[in-house]
């Protein structure tokens, strides 16, 4: 794949993070390798950058998903109708190391297929075209200069829906102001509020201060999670996986939403957990979180005023 020719053909905020990625800083690594390329970043001698991808997005796998959370997959009366479902696009690499990642054959090992920016819009469209209710961009943040610019190519061509952000939680603020008025749901995770556990589980030691921030900018371009006829229009959603034993630092994630986001903040308290990759070469990981656990958290968030969907 070459690397993009007619960049040209882009707004200022396409070309601004195109730029970004030779050398890049889009994420919060700053590997600043060239990434249209192919450099090898100085972290290791596998990959391009962190990442492991070059400028052009390697997709891994397009569809309608069902088993995302009810406000972005609609009812099951619309999907048995052929409607309905999260129009998913799932990136190939990422920009977070976790040793649990039930997706690493994805992101560790970035399987998926080189696509051009018009085979991306495509992709958009035929989603669309499919009855999906949204376009859910999973793992983006490595691939958001392709993300701008393939919305921007699918909008000229008739794209209506909203669109996701469903990223790890590491952004940058820098590239997600340039992402303004280009996403319309942001979907963060909010892995850890520790950096013990995040340098530990994820090689992220700065992984809580660089997520609140992202956070932060997310829900000042958004807002509160609207709904309408059961279905996420815009705003923010978190997600938040329980980890056991406490280690993702649950109570300090909630605090941290209720006094310093919103009081009104969507979160998804996930009990999916489970020791996948390598957890269990980590004792402390290596079973899945309690009932009680997962409660726990729950509850305080509820608590705390959060809107807790599933």
């Amino acid at each position: 794949m070459k690397p993009l020719k007619n960049i040209g053909d882009f707004s200022p905020t396409a070309r601004k993070l195109w730029a970004m990625t030779n050398p890049c800083v889009l994420c919060p690594r700053k590997c600043r390798v060239k990434r249209s390329s192919g450099e090898i970043g100085p972290s290791t001698s596998l990959r391009t950058g962190f990442c492991g991808i070059g400028d052009m997005p390697v997709v891994s796998s397009v569809g309608p998903h069902f088993g995302e959370e009810s406000v972005l997959v609609g009812r099951p009366f619309d999907y048995a109708q052929g409607k309905g479902g999260s129009g998913t696009i799932f990136f190939a690499g990422c920009n977070l190391g976790c040793v649990f990642c039930q997706n690493y054959d994805i992101s560790h090992f970035r399987q998926g297929r080189k696509v051009t920016i018009s085979e991306l819009a495509d992709f958009m469209l035929d989603l669309q075209d499919r009855g999906c209710s949204n376009i859910n961009f999973v793992t983006p943040t490595h691939q958001a200069a392709a993300i701008v610019a393939g919305i921007e190519t699918a909008r000229k061509r008739g794209l209506n829906l909203p669109t996701v952000y469903n990223s790890g939680g590491y952004d940058s603020v820098e590239a997600l102001k340039l992402l303004d008025g280009y996403i319309d749901i942001y979907m963060p995770d909010m892995k850890f509020s520790g950096g013990a556990a995040a340098k530990e589980f994820a090689n992220a030691p700065d992984y809580p201060e660089v997520n609140f921030a992202a956070v932060k900018e997310m829900h000042r371009q958004v807002g509160d999670l609207q709904i309408e006829n059961g279905l996420a229009k815009r705003g923010l959603l978190v997600r938040h996986l329980v980890l056991p034993n406490k280690l993702a630092g649950s109570l300090k994630v909630i605090d941290f939403l209720a006094e310093h986001v919103s009081r009104n903040t969507a979160i998804n308290v996930m009990n999916q957990y489970r020791p996948c990759f390598k957890a269990d070469e980590h004792p402390e990981i290596n079973r899945r979180p309690t009932s009680e656990e997962v409660e726990d958290v729950r509850q305080y968030a509820l608590k705390k005023g959060l809107n807790v969907i599933a």
